[in-house]
């Protein structure tokens, strides 16, 4: 069954009612260009991080003796 928005289903070529081989008319050749220019592919490079990463690619955790656990600051009376 063909649904309403079915653009992707078409009729097949030789499918037709009988008594309309008189009208076969050959289908359109599809054109021809010259050859594609080829892609160069670029060049990868391994670009360096900023911080030092662990095995997942997060930054590598250190501790800041001016932060507590939670990363919050710590406050220093002056």
């Amino acid at each position: 069954m063909r649904d309403k928005k079915d653009n992707a289903t078409f009729d097949l070529p030789g499918f037709e009612p009988a008594g309309q081989d008189d009208a076969v008319v050959p289908p359109p050749e599809p054109k021809r260009g010259g050859p594609r220019p080829r892609r160069i592919a670029l060049k990868q490079e391994q670009i360096s991080l900023l911080e030092e990463t662990d095995a997942s690619g997060l930054p590598v955790w250190q501790r800041d003796p001016n932060l507590d656990l939670t990363g919050l600051p710590i406050w220093q009376p002056d």
